[in-house]
């Protein structure tokens, strides 16, 4: 709930920019991906998922932020390929809310201005967590003490949202992949803190 509430202030910020015929191969493969990363929090390994994902994310973000020139691979791959990411995104977002890392990625190899990115992948996560959070409310998974602490983190995380998208339309594009990519390595360091503690 918390995380929707988070994703819809920051698709106001970047309305103007939403592009349906780019976004529509990444929600397809969402609405394909969530179901399946529900169907498979009963069978994979919590620990396996976490920690192969904090790795990845420690090692692309770090990659990124270490290299002088920004690498772009254009449309290599076409809509297929995106599909394929948006099917990626969703089951990782219905497994363990994890949504955007994924197309993000993908989003900043393809290149472009970072307003146009985040009109594709804003939507996206914001679609595929309430789908996951519905997924699990039928399933059950979402219990009366996690909808409490939904509740109680829901105002700092809208004050959160907001002041991200303040800072995004005052920074330059530079800056603001450097400030992603950073959070993307904490994340990924997060995640490998808590399979290990698990």
């Amino acid at each position: 709930m918390a995380s929707v509430a988070a994703q819809t202030v920051g698709l106001i910020a970047v309305q103007k920019a939403f592009n349906w015929s780019r976004a529509l191969p990444y929600l397809l493969g969402g609405v394909i991906g969530v179901p399946l990363g529900i169907a498979a929090l009963a069978a994979a390994s919590p620990f396996l998922l976490r920690t192969s994902i904090g790795a990845f994310l420690v090692a692309y973000a770090s990659y990124q932020l270490a290299q002088r020139h920004k690498r772009e691979i254009g449309d290599w791959g076409g809509k297929t390929a995106d599909v394929i990411i948006g099917i990626a995104g969703g089951f990782l977002g219905g497994f363990a809310g994890l949504s955007g890392p994924l197309p993000l990625i993908w989003l900043q190899l393809r290149g472009g201005e970072s307003t146009n990115q985040r009109a594709i992948y804003q939507p996206f996560n914001l679609i595929v967590l309430t789908l996951a959070s519905v997924g699990m409310g039928i399933s059950g998974q979402i219990t009366a003490d996690v909808l409490w602490i939904a509740v109680l983190s829901l105002p700092v995380t809208l004050i959160g949202a907001w002041i991200g998208a303040r800072t995004y339309t005052v920074v330059s594009p530079q800056i603001f992949q450097r400030v992603v990519l950073s959070l993307l390595l904490v994340s990924g360091c997060i995640l490998i803190g808590q399979a290990l503690k698990s």
